[in-house]
């Protein structure tokens, strides 16, 4: 997936710096900076270094649902704690979009509340109109197309994928490629999805992608909840959610999940004998992104703002890609140079370009798969 052509990027001037992993092209500090909790970017917060000194003295960051062979959450975690020496505790690290709102919003400004969030842009929005999240915009923030960012800097795309279907093809003769491959009476009771589509962002875009495999759209995400009831109806929909643990002993010898996190899951599983095959349906190619933003009242609001610049930061961002996502800046870094070249040509290929719901087509489909989804596995 080639995200949509960025605009100009505003830091050449700086490239030389690029080596220290952030943008250190800074405007000249305000005269009275803000406090990290009302920063609404670096420069506001009285400069990069400023922050960093900041983030340093609170010494935590918290975040939720952020599983370390997610993206290459391992490898940034590591990047983050090694750079600045900032402890990072992630809770519930299997949880999902909806867990990390309701952390969010259920504990305000208690000490044990999230700074940062990681959502589906969905997700955000809702919290977004919510009022639960900070305006602030990292060092990046002109080079993110704006269909990937909110236009008030509440939250901001981060990286993204397509939907695919994993397979372990030592435990499935044939492997399915395309949704249509999933009804089939050789996979009952194998084809399971990442979490529960009300809840979980990766499930929610699963259902939109049946949707267009089906006679769907972006305005029709109904055919998807008609898919898996079918699925579930014929005894092919497996309802446990899959996991590295999962895929690797064969509770979920079909997963349908993005194409970075199967990918993943090939490498990381190899070496233990999983043989696990990843194919981008044809017939319901549907690519989005995944949201950062910064808890409104998040306990350690400077190291959450440090956290952000750092995952779009050519340094984040590349190490995204070494996890096979694509990140949001990757046509931008490729025109000032900063991108990492061999893993972007590791990236499986996929033909055309990728088109996005509007928020009003996500509200809509939002509102019924929630309430469309009980009804579908009833059957």
């Amino acid at each position: 997936m080639t995200a949509p052509r960025a605009r100009a990027v505003v830091v050449l001037g700086c490239s030389a710096l690029v080596a220290l992993g952030l943008s250190a092209c800074e405007h000249p500090p305000p005269a009275r900076p803000q406090k990290p909790a009302s920063a609404t970017s670096a420069a506001n917060a009285g400069g990069l270094r400023a922050l960093i000194a900041a983030a340093k003295r609170e010494g935590r960051l918290t975040a939720m649902a952020l599983p370390r062979d997610w993206a290459n959450y391992g490898g940034l975690i590591d990047g983050f704690e090694k750079k600045y020496g900032i402890k990072v505790t992630v809770e519930n690290p299997h949880g999902h979009s909806e867990d990390e709102i309701d952390a969010v919003r259920k504990r305000g400004n208690g000490p044990t509340a999230p700074d940062v969030i990681d959502v589906g842009d969905t997700f955000a929005r809702s919290a977004a109109q919510q009022d639960l999240l900070a305006p602030y915009k990292v060092a990046a923030y002109d080079s993110i197309p704006d269909n990937q960012k909110d236009s008030k800097a509440r939250w901001a795309n981060n990286y993204g994928g397509y939907i695919s279907i994993g397979c372990d093809a030592d435990r499935v003769s044939i492997c399915p490629e395309t949704f249509a491959d999933l009804l089939k009476p050789a996979y009952k009771g194998k084809v399971a999805l990442e979490g529960d589509p009300p809840r979980s962002a990766t499930a929610f875009d699963s259902v939109y992608a049946a949707a267009l495999a089906n006679n769907g759209s972006f305005d029709n995400i109904q055919p998807g909840l008609d898919f898996f009831a079918e699925l579930k109806r014929i005894g092919n929909f497996n309802p446990l959610n899959s996991t590295t643990a999962t895929v690797e002993d064969g509770r979920t010898p079909i997963s349908i999940n993005w194409d970075y996190i199967n990918l993943h899951y090939a490498d990381q599983l190899r070496h233990k004998g999983v043989n696990w095959q990843v194919a981008i349906p044809f017939d319901g190619s549907f690519a989005q992104y995944f949201a950062l933003a910064v808890n409104k009242h998040a306990p350690h609001p400077a190291a959450a703002r440090l956290w952000q610049e750092y995952l779009f930061s050519p340094e984040g961002q590349n190490l995204r890609l070494r996890g096979y996502a694509r990140p949001v800046l990757m046509e931008a870094m490729r025109q000032d140079g900063t991108l990492d070249k061999a893993a972007a040509a590791r990236l499986p290929s996929v033909e055309g370009t990728p088109q996005f719901p509007t928020d009003t087509q996500l509200e809509r489909a939002r509102k019924t798969v929630d309430a469309g989804w009980a009804k579908a596995m009833s059957g």
